[in-house]
């Protein structure tokens, strides 16, 4: 008998209780990754306290797969941090370092200007038409600390969508059959 055949049989032989306890368990993890996701956010004031790099603008600092751990404090944006920003109707954070600050003394508004480390010119061609300047709300987080590398599974699996799906069935059927 082949490997599916034995897997079917297996899936077969399964009691309707064991198939539960198995999808409750796999509920409970997808939820406690939830859970700890937004507990992150909450300790790191950044909506996204993990991001991954995904391109070389940062070289040779951070390479693309690269993790970066982000904090949002109240402490102002100085030139020099490296920061991620989302722009207003774009979904990818970019990741840059802060080459200019202006700051209102009449009042709280913070214009900021960024660059990638391996980019010849600031980011302005990057922002929105008509935008020269990021202010505070386009800031999700800075950096405070990274892994290099570990990033690479969600790079591979963002190029190659179909191999999300395999990755996420396989996993699925694994913990549908396996008995304890």
């Amino acid at each position: 008998m082949g490997w599916v055949a034995d897997t079917l049989h297996s899936f077969n032989s399964i009691r309707f209780r064991e198939v539960f306890n198995q999808i409750i368990t796999l509920g409970l993890i997808v939820s406690s990754a939830l859970v700890i996701w937004k507990g992150l956010s909450c300790v790191t004031g950044s909506e996204s306290p993990v991001v991954v790099v995904i391109s070389g603008s940062m070289e040779p600092g951070f390479r693309r797969g690269d993790i970066l751990f982000l904090h949002m404090s109240k402490d102002p944006i100085r030139a020099g941090d490296i920061v991620v920003y989302s722009l207003d109707g774009k979904d990818i954070p970019i990741v840059h370092r802060v080459i200019e600050v202006h700051e209102r003394k009449n009042s709280e508004e913070t214009y900021i200007l960024t660059k990638g480390d391996n980019n010849d010119d600031d980011d302005r061609v990057m922002y929105n038409y008509g935008q020269k300047w990021l202010q505070k709300h386009h800031i999700i987080g800075r950096a405070v600390g990274f892994l290099p590398y570990v990033g690479w599974a969600t790079i591979i699996m963002s190029d190659i969508p179909v191999l999300k799906y395999i990755l996420l069935g396989a996993l699925g059927l694994l913990v549908l059959t396996t008995k304890e």
